[in-house]
């Protein structure tokens, strides 16, 4: 239920006589839950004349400050934006799957394959799995053994669909809680070595060096990461066959599918990343887990390039909270144990900051990102030549919005060539208050929680 405060703040607002113009605002934000306030001005200069054609300035808007969106693509923080960006994300992988944003239509002859990368185990975690429309007993074992702890190592439950208890280990103390960040911090560097073997694999059953290869194909790929229950990180990815030009140039007769999935197979189960022995920790050489699933994309059937697109899109807004984890850096100064999270993410957490401290671990950066449990990658990237970019995408939307505008007649038409523009911003807070959270909810029907404003400018 809104406060008094909160109740008290709207009616403030609509009040105010500015209230149209901070409503026009907050209706172009498209409904952002924190948007940033930004003072400033710009100014249209005549480059011959020196003369001032347009100006603009926040002096005059509501509060003295524009409000824009923030453009998080964290679900969490801003379904909002986030939702552009999903949407962008699956423009992209779907142009490089059908064509269209700069694709020809003709990569759809292109053998094209959905693979998924997990983690190896870490330990015996509670699960749900369902079998033709069934669910089935978590761990059940006939004649289970107890762990060293006291533990029976099994479950017979059937766990429901949201049960806090998934992913949580049967025996926390028998967890290989360090294994699990180490995994997460060097899975971009497994990654990395996975798409290098890939290259050589295929060059090698193609009777090519690497050299001949690049001069006939090109391998594209397009991925994005989401995080287990259990707070492993692992991969979904699309791999492409293109001839010499990318998408624009079909890939030689003998590229195949099979061929491909063949390659990456054996690039899977072949790339190690080796993480030397540090106090109290065994060396340890960090892997792809068993499970691999390669399957080919089709144009109609279950796997299709819809259906793909949206799957790896979804996951382009999403972070590490489905663990129960913070959505927010770890300070120094928090108290780990009055955190909001489970006990699993929070055994996560500490297990970052401890072997953080370490300093031969130093360059994995453990404590910047034991939010993350120690995932430091980028969620969703692309090759080179799959497709367009997100800045792409951006682009041509700014510029969607500028001629909208010239057309409404809020901006004047000029020769960009012919005019200098002068912009000076600067932060001046984020967020809405209680009162504007309300009201903002009401003007684009999106849910609103109330969010402290940070600055000066709410």
């Amino acid at each position: 239920m809104p406060t008094t405060h909160a109740k008290a703040g709207l009616i403030a607002r609509l009040h105010d006589p500015q209230y149209a113009r901070w409503a026009s605002q907050i209706r172009k934000t498209g409904g952002c839950r924190q948007p940033v306030h930004l003072r400033g001005k710009v100014e249209h200069i005549d480059r011959a004349t020196g003369e001032l054609l347009h100006r603009y300035s926040t002096h005059l808007e509501p509060n003295g400050v524009l409000r824009v969106a923030c453009k998080t693509r964290r679900a969490s923080r801003c379904p909002s934006c986030a939702e552009t960006y999903r949407a962008d994300t699956y423009q992209l992988v779907r142009a490089g799957l059908v064509g269209g944003k700069g694709v020809p239509e003709t990569v759809t002859a292109h053998p094209c394959l959905f693979v998924t990368l997990t983690a190896p185990s870490f330990g015996v975690v509670h699960t749900r799995t369902e079998k033709n429309g069934k669910v089935l007993p978590c761990h059940a074992r006939r004649n289970a053994e107890t762990c060293p702890h006291g533990v029976v190592m099994s479950c017979t439950a059937r766990h429901g669909a949201d049960e806090t208890c998934l992913g949580e280990p049967l025996c926390p103390d028998c967890y290989d809680y360090a294994g699990s960040v180490l995994f997460n911090a060097t899975a971009p560097e497994l990654w990395r070595r996975f798409t290098e073997a890939l290259r050589r694999r295929f060059a090698r059953t193609s009777g090519l060096t690497l050299k001949e290869l690049r001069e006939r194909l090109v391998i594209s790929f397009a991925k994005v990461a989401e995080y287990q229950r259990r707070g492993v990180v692992h991969f979904h990815a699309v791999i492409r066959l293109d001839g010499p030009d990318g998408p624009t140039s079909p890939p030689p007769a003998w590229a195949i599918a099979d061929a491909l999935a063949d390659a990456v197979q054996h690039a899977a189960s072949a790339v190690t990343v080796t993480i030397p022995a540090v106090a109290g920790e065994p060396s340890r050489i960090l892997r792809w887990g068993d499970q691999l699933d390669v399957r080919q994309i089709t144009m109609s059937g279950e796997l299709t390039e819809q259906a793909v697109a949206a799957y790896i899109a979804k996951y382009a807004t999403k972070a590490a909270e489905c663990v129960g984890t913070l959505d927010r850096r770890v300070q120094l100064l928090d108290d780990l144990a009055a955190l909001p999270v489970r006990e699993h993410a929070r055994r996560l957490i500490a297990e970052c900051l401890r072997l953080g401290s370490l300093e031969e671990l130093a360059d994995l950066r453990l404590i910047q990102w034991a939010h993350m449990l120690g995932f430091r990658g980028h969620f969703s990237t692309k090759s080179r030549r799959y497709s367009t970019t997100l800045g792409a995408l951006r682009a041509a939307r700014a510029d969607h919005m500028r001629d909208e505008q010239i057309t409404t007649g809020r901006l004047p038409l000029f020769e960009e060539d012919t005019v200098l523009v002068l912009a000076h911003w600067e932060y001046a807070g984020q967020g809405l208050s209680a009162g504007d959270a309300l009201l903002a909810a009401t003007l684009t029907g999106r849910p609103f929680s109330p969010s402290t404003p940070i600055g000066s400018g709410a």
